[in-house]
């Protein structure tokens, strides 16, 4: 068999795969029969646990109060019990360090006993406290190699799950993670650090309101992207393997310039991976609403209902999981890369934010009419406020290696951060700055020509898909935040520089109101302050228009375009003294995460630019030569014949060229790579930026050209056309 038949016999096979392991369909699927049926919910505790312990532990769940020590005990057994049912032989203490991933270590809860057999034990202790090992996860110098010791601590506020496999299950206990002098090594412990300022502040801000409320939460939904290929292909690309993108790959004839694959009918197989992952998010208690075609061929999008910030955040790590894993049962791969594909729309995952009370009032709903809800207003003018004043904090919190390469291109939001608030409420806020808002535009109908049509309720401002930060109703759409990446510090900055503005507009409403001034007066006087210092964050155009970077730049926005631009600023002396002060994080907790992501950054590079080497010069270089081979003894034939060669011949020299470019091009990456050591993390990473990342794109550069002339038999990687369009 040739190796192109091997080639188009993998192809075949792919497109043949059957979606059922078994080739039996999956059971169909009662969604709120088995929604939460993994998950410890509050009825089940409350159903167990005695009145008195159940409303100490509801207080600390619902209303933030420190958690009684008696609780656990209880608590323990319960879950327990709970989870042995459910098929548990385990317990682990789930928890998200500063990897970006999720973490566990499982214990059983078999115990021998005296008498030769076993016992089944979880005590409130195993249940409040762990101990993993410190040293072996990112602290960015919080701890040294040889301090080893660290707590996960129980996070009552998040339900405990199970977790199942086909020979058995394990009880997943959501926890924060710390080093024994306690500062946080996680994701959680900082969430609801910001959670708890946010809560304060917009308390204090209703208390000015008259409106009474025992929490205030910010709550979250967020769209996830991801790319779908046959593991076939997968397998066959180190660099999809190592490094979840494509390093190299010519751009196929045909991408997403049809526009026919966003909203599109869902292939068959896909469609069966989607509704066995949900199944199984459902389990989970994740409410999963959305699923389509995304704009890229083999893209798509899922996303659930809005939660509270800190489950929102477990259930996106949860989804990950779940997607990567069922996608394998389908034979394919789940990719969460934000730029997977050169050429092709990237992958994000757009974060949405809103504030509710634990009545369940959300503090961005407008209303019909915005000008009159003063409360609505304030609200608003404190998140936009906290936007411009944390412009960098907000594009370091979705600073990445891989978000490098999707901002600022015409698939996503540019690095400059901005608000998108709509006519309607850009029309409000100019009435309030010239003195009071009298009047707010309406939408009316919107008629589509046939009598046989509704006519549809029309919203009084249209939607803008090129701003970072835009306001969609009644929240905000924070769309530059990667497909990758944990939601949970873009979260952490969001409650605390909000929590700030509000403090700060409290603080001055409080002066006016003091000086006599009626509380209507005063804030209106508060409002427009603020709204003229900030205004120039509100932005309602074309973010990817040239003449916005021009303006942007005039109105003072900062254009902070990769990740070693932005990450020296978290160490901002503004910066750890917002943090300090909400008691967010400390400033050695702020330093040491800037040294982690430092490090992930210049890691991720060195990781894409020794496989970019490897893979030109083992595996490209060796096929172009050995097809040059082909051509050069093609020509030589020929000529023996008395035959024209021309055609061979300046194939022979195209691919010869193209063999010259990569060696030149890898001398460079080699010479950039040796050069790229300093004692610095942020010196060695903007090096590597500068130096090293260029002279991957030449290689890249060289190997596509091969990639367009090399006989497709001798090309030894599954190319974009046929990883994309295989359903």
């Amino acid at each position: 068999m040739t190796k192109a038949l091997r080639r188009y016999d993998t192809l075949a096979a792919a497109r043949n795969w059957s979606p059922n392991k078994n080739g039996e369909p999956m059971e169909s699927m009662n969604v709120t029969e088995i929604f939460g049926e993994n998950i410890f919910q509050q009825e089940d505790l409350k159903e167990q646990l005695p009145k008195s312990i159940w409303k100490d532990l509801e207080k600390t769940i619902h209303e933030g109060e420190q958690l009684n020590p008696d609780v656990a005990d209880a608590v323990a057994v319960a879950m327990k019990d709970w989870a042995m049912n459910k098929g548990a032989t385990h317990f682990t203490h789930w928890f998200q360090p500063l990897t970006g991933l999720t973490a566990e270590k499982h214990d059983s809860f078999i115990t021998p006993n005296q008498g030769g057999g076993a016992i089944a034990e979880f005590s409130g202790n195993d249940l409040i406290q762990g101990e993993p090992d410190a040293s072996s996860f990112p602290n960015g110098g919080l701890r040294q190699t040889f301090e080893a010791r660290g707590y996960t601590a129980w996070d009552p506020t998040s339900p405990a799950f199970i977790m199942e496999n086909e020979n058995g299950s394990y009880l997943c206990i959501p926890t924060a993670f710390a080093s024994w002098t306690g500062e946080a090594l996680d994701h959680k412990t900082p969430i609801l650090r910001s959670n708890e300022a946010l809560n304060k502040q917009a308390k204090r801000a209703l208390d000015l309101f008259d409106v009474e409320t025992k929490r205030v939460a910010a709550t979250v939904g967020t769209e996830q992207e991801y790319f779908l290929i046959d593991q076939e292909f997968y397998y066959r690309r180190p660099d999809l393997m190592t490094s979840g993108r494509t390093l190299v790959g010519a751009k196929p004839p045909r991408g997403q310039e049809m526009d026919d694959h966003y909203f599109g009918s869902i292939p068959e197989r896909v469609l069966s991976f989607m509704l066995e992952a949900e199944k199984e998010l459902y389990k989970l208690g994740i409410p999963v609403k959305t699923r389509h075609n995304e704009v890229a061929p083999s893209q798509y999008e899922i996303a659930p209902l809005f939660e509270t910030c800190n489950i929102a955040a477990d259930h996106q790590q949860l989804m990950m999981i779940t997607l990567k894993r069922i996608a394998r049962n389908y034979g394919l791969e789940c990719m969460l890369h934000e730029k997977p594909f050169d050429g092709l729309n990237g992958s994000g995952k757009h974060l949405n934010w809103s504030m509710a009370t634990k009545e369940g009032m959300n503090l961005l709903e407008p209303g019909d009419n915005p000008h009159d809800n003063m409360q609505f207003l304030f609200f608003f003018t404190a998140v936009l406020k906290a936007v411009y004043e944390n412009q960098d904090l907000l594009r370091i919190s979705i600073a990445h290696a891989g978000n490098d390469h999707r901002l600022g291109g015409n698939e996503a939001p540019p690095a400059i951060i901005s608000a998108y608030i709509g006519e309607q409420l850009e029309d409000v806020l100019t009435q309030l700055l010239n003195g009071v808002a009298k009047e707010s535009k309406q939408g009316g109908l919107l008629g589509l020509g046939s009598p046989v049509l509704p006519s549809l309720p029309k919203h009084a401002g249209d939607r803008n898909r090129t701003s970072p930060f835009a306001f969609t109703g009644n929240k905000f759409e924070f769309r530059a935040v990667g497909s990758s990446q944990s939601i949970s510090f873009p979260i952490v900055v969001l409650n605390t520089i909000v929590a700030d503005a509000i403090d700060e507009l409290c603080t001055n409403l409080e002066a006016e109101v003091d000086g006599a001034n009626s509380f209507e007066d005063a804030l209106g006087t508060v409002m427009q302050d603020a709204l003229g210092e900030c205004k120039d964050i509100i932005f309602n155009g074309d973010g990817y228009s040239e003449e916005w970077e021009k303006e942007a730049e005039e109105r003072g926005l900062l254009n902070l375009k990769t990740t070693i631009d932005a990450l020296p600023k978290l160490t901002d002396e503004k910066n750890i003294s917002l943090f300090e002060k909400h008691k967010v994080l400390n400033k050695r907790e702020i330093h040491s995460r800037q040294e982690i992501w430092a490090e992930q950054y210049l890691t991720t590079l060195n990781i894409e630019a020794d496989t970019t080497e490897s893979m030109a010069k083992t595996m490209i270089y060796p096929a172009a030569v050995r097809y040059m081979n082909e051509l050069a003894e093609n020509v030589e034939r020929v000529q023996e014949l008395g035959i024209d060669s021309k055609g061979s011949k300046n194939m022979l020299k195209k691919v010869n060229k193209g063999l010259n470019d990569l060696g030149t091009a890898l001398e460079e990456l080699r010479e950039a790579v040796l050069n790229s050591d300093s004692d610095e993390v942020i010196d060695s990473a903007t090096h590597v930026k500068e130096n090293v990342k260029p002279a991957m794109t030449k290689i890249r550069d060289s190997v596509d050209f091969l990639e367009r002339h090399v006989a497709d038999d001798y090309w030894p990687l599954p190319i974009y056309r046929e990883m994309l369009f295989v359903k």
